[in-house]
């Protein structure tokens, strides 16, 4: 099931605007380029931001996602019809043999249940050809990155046009490792509304990754840092032989 975030209509049409600073896509593009990608599977893809950048390159794109309100966000974008979107997970695909399978930002640590996860595995696996390449990032759990989850530090006002002024800010609800979980305040002045939304993220460790990833068929090549969050994640680039 989607958060609230991506799932609610008017949540799902305030996100880019919320979030308007996706530099951490651009290690995914570079990788794209790097495999010589001419077809992604974009899992989680939300809102579609990922896969219009894909799209802009000339590469064959299927962005796929739980959440219908971001899908629809996605469709209505300049340039959506260059895309295939689809509403669901990578558990019910369509036959595919792409280049390669990306989850980029949370969308790896939002699949916690253990048994969800190990068929998201399996599902890209089936639908990458032979040699082609998964690639997703998770947090390192060492780093406690959930002790920066405040109102204090999250806190602001957004002026998003057409909506007005939104006021956001996190706070932690429970800490049970290997699971976080959180809630999402959002307040529009126009009408005084609130809406909250939250979300569980699982931190897993690097080795039960690469495990996860080798019980799926893969062959893990290589372990990167996120180059705009040095120290902070684990970038996992796993091949299907």
């Amino acid at each position: 099931m989607a958060d609230e975030s991506f799932g609610h209509p008017r949540l799902a049409a305030i996100y880019d605007p919320l979030d308007p600073d996706r530099g951490d896509l651009d290690a995914y593009l570079r990788i794209a380029a790097e495999f010589e990608a001419r077809s992604v599977l974009d899992i989680g893809c939300g809102t579609g931001v990922f896969g219009l950048l894909l799209a802009d390159r000339g590469i064959e794109v299927t962005g796929v996602d739980p959440a219908l309100a971001s899908v629809a966000v996605a469709r209505a974008k300049p340039g959506a019809e260059r895309v295939r979107w689809l509403h669901g997970d990578a558990t019910d695909l369509p036959p595919l043999a792409v280049d390669l399978a990306t989850m980029t930002a949370n969308a790896a640590q939002e699949i916690v249940d253990p048994g969800a996860w190990r068929r998201t595995l399996r599902g890209a696996y089936e639908a990458l050809r032979p040699g082609g390449h998964l690639v997703f990032e998770t947090r390192d759990p060492a780093r406690r990155g959930w002790e920066e989850w405040n109102r204090e530090s999250t806190y602001g006002v957004t002026e998003i046009p057409g909506v007005g002024a939104v006021e956001t800010w996190v706070r932690l609800t429970d800490v049970s490792l290997p699971l976080v979980t959180f809630r999402w305040t959002y307040v529009f002045a126009s009408d005084g509304e609130v809406l909250t939304s939250d979300s569980t993220l699982r931190f897993r460790e690097r080795e039960e990754v690469e495990r996860d990833l080798a019980a799926a068929g893969f062959v893990t090549e290589e372990v990167r840092d996120a180059p705009d969050r040095p120290g902070r994640e684990f970038v996992f680039l796993a091949r299907r032989p």
